[in-house]
């Protein structure tokens, strides 16, 4: 809470660790840049002098302009070295003259060092450095003219007191940044340093939320691209740096002094209704009604106030109206971007920025600092949207945010488990589902681990997506569902929403989500996840999807697993680095028995691989493992895991064992054994693999070749994957087993069709 009065023209704001001293500048007639005008750092410097323990400064004039700790540290030492001098009366006074009055140079010097000390150093410190430098010089060459012995003696010492008056600047932060820089610098001129040195975050007023509004003079720009027609992202690579600065420029801090005024005005308009529960059950709804609320409140005040708005300006203002009441802020800007995978938000909010995961630049600092304000609005409206506890008996929250064009997984952590207070990670998921064929072209699997993967799941086996976190395993999970034929009924059961139902469901497939209890949540009116897993057993017959397996759920899915093995796909994710450590957490950590184990056919494992030099990493399938039913006490000693493939290192890619390509496999022999056109026919298996592996990789030369990406998109690989069931099904009715050359050449004349008409 504030401890000083507004009237003063300025408060101080305890938050967290931060002082912040706030100045209201609303009646000066120009604008608040401490980097730009003499005037303005002055006048800051004068409060600091006064308020020596301030962090952050902030300068309000309809936006806020915050300099953060290190810019008011430098101001501070300004005003301290200030504070030392003025009580140096004999500095200012300079005794050595006063002695020697009848020197006519005496007033010089006097008005000189004054001008240093009680108008520069304020208003200018490059320049009183300056100056001092330039004063040094004119009198070292004025003492070499110089003969009278008293008058010499003065000289030198006015010079030491200059030479003392220039290691005391040297001292400042400040000047040792420019000190070899200052040749030719006009004082009271020359504001272009300054502006390199000093640069704030600015605001709306309404936002809480600091961004950096300029890039760093000294950054290298790598790359950049627009989310929409008012938001740029930069990529700029900053020197001494191995992260990148992710820098964007949103449409909120673009707008005119006029739009700001009714924006704000709206606000307080709006703010003064406080959703309910009820209204977060369907917050799509929701937002659509503040837009619609706001759009007409926003139309009434620019016509009142003679502001004439057009139809997009208008749509414009409502949606960053929006953004700043019922939504998530500039979070919501940065899930726009597609090429953000991860979005970590640290306690104690405000003291640092946001960092982002992109999928092409790896790790990344973004120039957006949230306040202590914005935590604990977006921790209080993820409570209401979950009807999840978020306090100290529940100090974890594992929910999702879905918006129009975005999905994200979010965890919240809160005291006592995070001493320092809230903090976030957001988890993006990709709009549409990623598919086979898109996970080829990022190197992440081959054509062949594809066509046996989808071979896998024609065959209704068991399969486990195991990996490290941020390994991809829920992306692959996600991919195999766009592989299982729309025929099938899918169950999905997760406590947490990342699998892209709706995406699915738009796509056609019979598919019903449940949302079940977070195994980090101690108290909630949700079902376990256990017992939605039994649940989904009396939902008919159905392929079983598990989002994540983390506790009492395994024992029930290994249920499903035996009951639903030899009928249709039962799938999950599991954190485990190789198949071994799947086993060790299943049986060891979960309690599942050794032999309800032998339920998983396969283990699919999916990790990150490092650059030499550490600083970049792709996603790939390490291994794909049968678990083989023989053994009795360990599957590692006794030969249970078997590789069909494993990544080559070298070449960056997997690659089949020998156990794959002579047909030693018990999971394909198992599928083959209910086919018939399959039974005793290892050929056969091997040969429908390698069509599978083919139309996918024709499929991803076709993409290329036309410049075409929507055809390794969900959308169009649903219909790839139909037409090859059809064409197969065709086939076999008229010639009793499936040719695949013949399949492949019908598949591709389809396809050359569909392009030539432009059907995708």
């Amino acid at each position: 809470m504030p401890f000083e009065k507004k009237s003063k023209g300025y408060e101080i704001i305890k938050e967290a660790q931060d002082n912040i001293l706030k100045i209201d500048a609303n009646s000066w007639s120009y604008l608040p840049n401490i980097e730009s005008n003499p005037l303005v750092m002055s006048s800051v410097i004068d409060l600091l002098i006064e308020l020596p323990n301030i962090t952050r400064i902030v300068l309000n004039q309809r936006r806020n302009y915050i300099y953060d700790y290190d810019q008011t540290q430098m101001l501070i030492e300004i005003g301290n070295l200030y504070n030392h001098l003025i009580k140096q009366k004999r500095l200012l006074n300079i005794g050595v003259i006063e002695q020697n009055q009848s020197f006519n140079y005496s007033t010089h010097w006097r008005d000189t060092l004054q001008r240093i000390v009680l108008t520069l150093l304020k208003q200018d410190p490059i320049g009183a450095y300056v100056e001092t430098i330039r004063e040094i010089r004119e009198e070292k060459i004025n003492l070499e003219n110089t003969e009278n012995p008293q008058e010499l003696r003065t000289r030198n010492s006015y010079i030491e007191l200059l030479t003392y008056l220039k290691k005391l600047f040297e001292s400042l932060k400040l000047i040792s940044l420019v000190k070899n820089n200052v040749a030719g610098y006009q004082v009271l001129e020359d504001r272009g340093m300054y502006r390199q040195l000093f640069n704030p975050a600015i605001t709306p007023d309404f936002m809480f939320t600091r961004l950096m509004a300029e890039p760093p003079i000294d950054s290298e720009e790598l790359e950049i691209y627009k989310l929409d027609k008012d938001t740029e992202i930069n990529i700029l690579r900053i020197p001494n740096d191995i992260k990148c600065l992710y820098h964007v420029s949103p449409p909120e801090f673009k707008i005119s002094e006029d739009k700001y005024e009714i924006l704000d005005l709206a606000r307080k308009s709006l703010i003064e209704h406080k959703p309910t529960k009820e209204e977060f059950t369907d917050p799509e709804k929701m937002r659509q009604t503040f837009f619609n609320i706001g759009r007409d409140l926003i139309q009434e005040l620019a016509e009142y106030r003679g502001l004439e708005l057009t139809f997009s300006e208008l749509e414009q203002l409502a949606q960053i109206l929006v953004r700043y009441t019922v939504g998530f802020g500039l979070i919501e800007v940065l899930l726009q971007d597609p090429k953000i995978q991860d979005i970590s938000i640290n306690g104690p909010i405000g003291q640092s920025p946001i960092f982002i995961v992109h999928q092409d630049y790896d790790e990344c600092v973004t120039n957006i600092i949230p306040s202590l304000e914005d935590g604990e609005s977006w921790a209080s409206k993820f409570r209401l949207s979950s009807g999840r506890p978020l306090d100290e008996a529940n100090p974890v929250l594992d929910t999702e945010l879905i918006l129009k064009n975005a999905r994200a997984r979010v965890a919240i952590i809160s005291r006592p488990l995070n001493p320092n207070g809230l903090a976030f990670a957001l988890r993006r998921h990709r709009d549409d589902p990623w598919t086979y064929p898109l996970f080829i072209k990022n190197k992440m699997m081959n054509p062949l681990a594809a066509g046996l993967l989808s071979f896998l799941v024609d065959g209704a086996r068991t399969i486990l997506f195991a990996g490290t976190r941020s390994s991809g395993k829920t992306s692959l999970l996600g991919s195999t569902l766009v592989e299982i034929m729309r025929k099938n009924r899918i169950i999905v059961v997760e406590d947490t929403q990342e699998i892209p139902v709706d995406a699915l469901r738009n796509l056609g497939y019979n598919i019903q989500s449940m949302k079940v209890r977070s195994a980090l949540t101690h108290t909630s009116s949700e079902l376990g996840a256990d017992e939605g897993i039994r649940t989904s057993l009396r939902l008919g017959d159905s392929s079983l999807i598990v989002g994540e397996i983390r506790s009492l759920e395994a024992g029930a899915l290994y249920e499903a697993m035996r009951i639903g093995a030899l009928s249709n796909v039962v799938a999950g994710t599991i954190h485990g680095a190789d198949p071994y450590g799947v086993y060790d957490r299943v049986v060891n950590d979960l309690k599942v028995p050794k032999t309800s184990f032998k339920a998983t056919d396969i283990i699919v494992v999916s990790n990150p691989v490092k650059t030499a030099d550490g600083l970049h990493k792709a996603r790939r399938i390490l291994q794909i493992t049968e678990v083989r039913k023989h053994w009795q006490d360990d599957p590692l000693k006794e030969n249970g895991f078997i590789d069909l493939m494993k990544y080559d290192t070298k070449e960056d890619t997997l690659k089949p064992s020998q156990d794959l390509i002579n047909g030693d496999s018990e999971v394909l022999k198992s599928i083959a054994s209910n086919i018939k056109e399959y039974a005793g026919n290892w050929d056969a298996v091997w040969e429908n693999i390698l069509l599978r592996a083919r139309i996918r990789e024709a499929l991803i030369n076709y993409s290329i070749k036309i410049k075409q990406p929507l055809l390794l998109e969900s959308k169009f690989v649903v219909k790839s994957n139909d037409v090859f069931h059809q064409i197969s099904d065709n086939i076999i009715n008229e010639i009793g087993f499936i040719d695949t050359k013949r399949v492949f050449f019908d598949w591709n004349e389809w396809i050359k069709e569909v392009i030539k008409k432009k059907e995708f």
